[in-house]
């Protein structure tokens, strides 16, 4: 049994160990707009920073607990909003460095750290006494002659504490306790397997033949990896995104593109020390004890009685009505791939390994066009400067880049974002190219700072966007796939609400989860509009504007393919929901026998995987949308709609629809119940159809 050291004894280690060293984590941040001074910050900096700070954490909790004077909603909602300052700004610079740049040590470090940072937070939820005081006001709230939003932030802290168990009997408080800090020292390690699974998998290619197909641009890139692993002369593959796509859209090697692929899909699912099957069947048994001892059938009932779903049927009866659509569509698009594929030679059954490939080439064939010739129109900062010129055109805000300031990483840059009337919204940070084996996959938006008010003056954020972008080779510049244009636009429009947030209590800005992904989905709409492409795709050898030719194709193919899409998607959303919608958990949890039964029941065919298979599921099973990755298709039917909203003006830039978008959607955070939001921006609640004929399904 792994021993605990208490708090009092962790805190005197980290004062001997550093007590001649200065930590910046700990000074007074004298930096431009009170960023983290990152380029001084040390691995071994971050552990008695974070306990100091839990420890004035802790002070400050007890003192509103303990104060004598009558619960005010000042005194104690107030103070609990404004408390653990440097707590949050600490741990989110630890939080981030370790998703960016997941060294050995800071590996080690996360894991040590994992059951201290849970008790911590778990004995604020759980403090007795702050609850009684939140709960007397919650009681008497009527009396209290609170503003809209005052109400609203008490209102959610007191469902926050009554929800996490405060309410709670001891003996089942201390279960939870343990459930809690279990759970997240699983998601933890479930984050690190997969992180390690996917640095440990290389495709070495020694013949290049083997190579025919592939855009020289990824061959460059393969032949550099190579040289970086030593293996000069050799080209190499990975499990990142920017290496693997286009291997698999364009390769004519079925069995290497075979082999890659079932690299990617067996993460966590080799019998090894970084498998991830016992964790996901510990961590589904955790999360419905969880679930019972609050009172709940299952954990998806839980979870989704605090989003806009409300109720796992909701959750179902949207997926169900999209699944039929979606699979017949996707039979459609791999029909169209079977005469392709016998007129090569395939006798046999295609493959998952195979759809990216006969797709691209049945595309092709249908339109006349191929997703690599949009490529030298999409170079990086181009499309970074179209991001900017919408949000400008919306909102009227601008972006200029920040030099000599301190950056999370090298590599990053960093922009201030100024308003119309030219007063400071906020700072942006962009991170936007892989570096396997260190940063997580994927694509993400953060912070390092939320906004807040001090003395009434609004202290601006400092956001993040984090991608795994391909990078350019040699004199190439990086030119960005339609999927990872998309994917700068989605994890912009995040950036967007949080740099145009204007709270008055940090209570108030989290948005639920399946409304969060409104303001990402809907500014991926303006990524492909002609009206846009025209401003920013330009060739980048020749500076030619795309061709209207180009931009027609574009157009009239980007609805097919959203049959696998649509049902690759759907696939994970479901399966998500299935492990959290048992009442009771089988003893014998099989999790690739359950995985395969509950797609296999709905009809999926054996070319669309999942978009992510269980042991892999890095959203559900590492935290963060646990029963919430059907958020995504949920903010469609909204992001579809309030999109229809411009286009039914006529103007996609239409400044009084881009004005409510602003100030109902965009700024109030979570200081509302969702769909009250939506309803204020758009007149009426959201209907489906949008969304069908966006996806081509309807």
């Amino acid at each position: 049994m792994r021993r605990i050291l208490t708090m009092a004894a962790l805190a005197a280690t980290a004062l001997m160990m550093t007590s001649c060293d200065r930590n910046p984590l700990l000074e007074e941040w004298n930096t431009p707009f009170g960023i983290a001074p990152f380029q001084e910050i040390r691995t071994e900096h971050y552990k008695p920073a974070i306990l100091k700070a839990i420890e004035e954490h802790d002070k400050e909790i007890a003192a509103i607990a303990a104060n004598p004077e009558p619960p005010t909603f000042e005194n104690t909602v107030v103070a609990l909003d404004n408390s653990g300052e440097l707590f949050n700004r600490i741990y989110a610079v630890f939080s981030n460095g370790a998703s960016i740049d997941a060294t050995p040590e800071v590996m080690a470090l996360e894991t040590e750290l994992s059951p201290i940072i849970s008790d911590h937070l778990n004995s604020i939820s759980m403090n007795e006494e702050l609850f009684a005081r939140i709960k007397t006001l919650y009681d008497g709230r009527e009396t209290l002659g609170l503003e809209p939003d005052q109400m609203r932030l008490l209102t959610e802290t007191y469902r926050s504490y009554e929800r996490a168990g405060a309410a709670l009997p001891a003996d089942k408080k201390e279960e939870l306790r343990k459930i809690n800090a279990r759970i997240s020292e699983l998601q933890l390690l479930f984050e690190q397997n997969v992180l390690k699974e996917t640095a440990d998998f290389t495709l070495v290619v020694d013949n290049e033949k083997d190579l025919a197909g592939l855009p020289q641009a990824a061959v460059s890139a393969a032949a550099a990896r190579a040289e970086e692993k030593g293996m000069g002369g050799w080209w190499a593959f990975g499990l990142d995104n920017a290496s693997m796509m286009p291997f698999l859209q364009f390769d004519d090697n079925r069995e290497l593109r075979t082999k890659l692929l079932d690299g990617y899909l067996n993460r966590g699912n080799n019998g090894n020390a970084n498998d991830n099957k016992a964790i996901i069947v510990e961590l589904v048994n955790l999360s419905n004890q969880k679930a019972a001892i609050m009172g709940y059938d299952n954990y998806a009932s839980y979870v989704l009685e605090d989003r806009m779903a409300k109720t796992p049927e909701a959750v179902y009866a949207l997926l169900d009505q999209l699944w039929g659509p979606a699979l017949k569509s996707a039979k459609k698009e791999l029909a169209d791939m079977y005469p392709i594929a016998k007129a090569q030679g395939v006798t046999d059954e295609l493959r998952a390994a195979d759809w990216r490939y006969y797709f691209e080439k049945a595309k092709a064939d249908k339109f006349n066009f191929s997703e690599d010739e949009l490529k030298p129109y999409f170079k990086f900062e181009n499309v970074r400067e179209g991001i900017f010129y919408v949000a400008n055109r919306l909102y009227g805000i601008t972006f200029t880049q920040l030099n000599n300031v301190p950056v999370p990483h090298p590599e990053a840059q960093a922009f201030e974002c100024r308003d119309a009337d030219g007063s400071q919204l906020g700072v942006i940070f962009m991170d936007m190219f892989a570096r396997p084996g260190l940063k997580r996959g994927g694509a993400w938006c953060t912070g390092y700072r939320e906004q807040f008010y001090e003395n009434g003056e609004r202290v601006i954020p400092i956001v993040s966007i984090v991608g795994n972008f391909t990078r350019g080779q040699g004199d190439a510049p990086a030119l960005l796939s339609p999927d990872e244009t998309e994917t700068f636009f989605h994890e912009f429009g995040h950036a967007l609400q949080s740099l145009l947030q204007d709270v008055r209590y940090q209570g108030n800005a989290p948005m639920t989860r399946d409304f969060v992904e409104l303001p990402s989905q809907i500014n991926e709409h303006w990524a492909f509009e002609p009206e846009v492409l025209k401003v920013y795709a330009k060739h980048y050898g020749t500076g030619e504007v795309i061709p209207q030719d180009l931009v027609d194709k574009l157009d009239r193919s980007g609805k097919y393919g959203q049959g696998f899409a649509t049902t690759e998607y759907l696939a994970a959303s479901l399966l998500d929901m299935d492990y959290f919608i048992m009442d009771e958990i089988p003893a014998d949890l099989d999790v690739n026998k359950f995985e395969a039964k509950v797609l296999g029941d709905r009809g999926l065919i054996a070319q669309i995987p999942p978009r992510y298979r269980s042991t892999y599921f890095s959203h559900v099973f590492g935290g963060g949308y646990t029963v919430g990755y059907y958020s995504y298709i949920w903010a469609e039917v909204l992001d579809a709609d309030a999109y229809a909203a411009f286009k039914e003006t006529g103007d996609i830039f239409n400044q009084e629809v881009a004005r409510k978008f602003r100030e109902e959607i965009l700024e109030r955070g979570g200081e509302d119940d969702a769909m009250t939001l939506y309803v204020n921006f758009r007149g009426k609640e959201p209907g489906i159809d949008p969304l069908l004929e966006n996806r081509g399904l309807k």
